[in-house]
């Protein structure tokens, strides 16, 4: 990293980085990593681990260009604050479950971060935020009490958004809809779930419903675009019924479906 930040013979590229326009590469490589582990990519791994060791790398390379800190310092503190969180490993204390969040609440006391929500970073993502506000204010009764009753709170949301379309103002929707979301995330965080986890599968769930759309298109030699609405709802009823009923490697038999007889029209 030292080569490549070298201002005379380093990468033109890597010369210009900072801390701010580098930031943003940790997170992506972080959730490649998530997507090797989800995959079992056990081949694949050990880059996605390089490329987010070289984040580090990379902001140690610039703050001890500034003077500020360099790789010894950080790997200096983890390995303090693993010491400090686990007395009962490494000074003979007794276990105790709480010990882990009461040393994080001294830790943000220092840092002059108090509040029930302190220390909750306003730049992860919004899903992932919205669990941990709900969990933390949880922590002092701020909270429902049955995932009924969470639901009944969406209902509610989800009228206010109803209310709102009709005269179209964007802030007040975008307002609505983010209490949507957000009371989403605690539905799952009651019933035990995690609101990422269940969207990721979500994600993955749609993925391989259309991918079946267009492979089915494909081979009566159409695409998605050039049917309507009616032969899109109907060929994503037959992906669907496909994907859950097949045996693995089996596919769906071709019958005369609604979506089989929009495609021959």
């Amino acid at each position: 990293m030292a080569r490549l930040r070298d201002p005379e013979k380093g990468c033109p590229w890597d010369r210009v980085q900072t801390h701010e326009t580098i930031a943003p590469f940790a997170i992506e490589e972080a959730y490649e990593i998530l997507d090797c582990v989800t995959r079992e990519d056990w081949d694949g791994l050990p880059d996605e681990l390089g490329d987010l060791l070289l984040q580090v790398v990379y902001q140690a390379r610039i703050a001890e260009e500034a003077g500020r800190f360099d790789l010894a310092e950080i790997a200096r503190r983890i390995g303090d604050k693993m010491i400090r969180r686990h007395p009962h490993v490494f000074a003979g204390a007794s276990a105790d479950p709480d010990r882990w969040e009461q040393d994080k609440q001294t830790e943000r006391a220092v840092r002059a971060e108090y509040g029930i929500l302190a220390g909750i970073a306003p730049a992860l993502p919004a899903l992932l935020r919205a669990e941990k506000l709900g969990k933390r204010a949880a922590r002092v009764g701020f909270d429902w009490d049955t995932p009924e009753q969470v639901l009944g709170k969406i209902q509610e949301e989800l009228d206010e958004v109803r209310a709102e379309l009709a005269g179209g103002d964007r802030k007040r929707l975008e307002d609505e809809v983010g209490d949507v979301l957000f009371t989403v995330a605690s539905l799952a965080r009651k019933l035990g779930l995690d609101p990422e986890a269940c969207l990721r599968h979500g994600n993955a769930k749609f993925t391989r419903r259309v991918e079946a759309m267009e492979a089915m298109v494909a081979e009566r030699g159409h695409s998605l675009d050039a049917l309507d609405l009616a032969a899109q709802e109907a060929l994503w009823r037959q992906a669907k019924i496909r994907l859950e009923n097949r045996s693995p490697g089996e596919d769906a038999p071709e019958g005369d479906s609604d979506a089989a007889i929009a495609l021959r029209r």
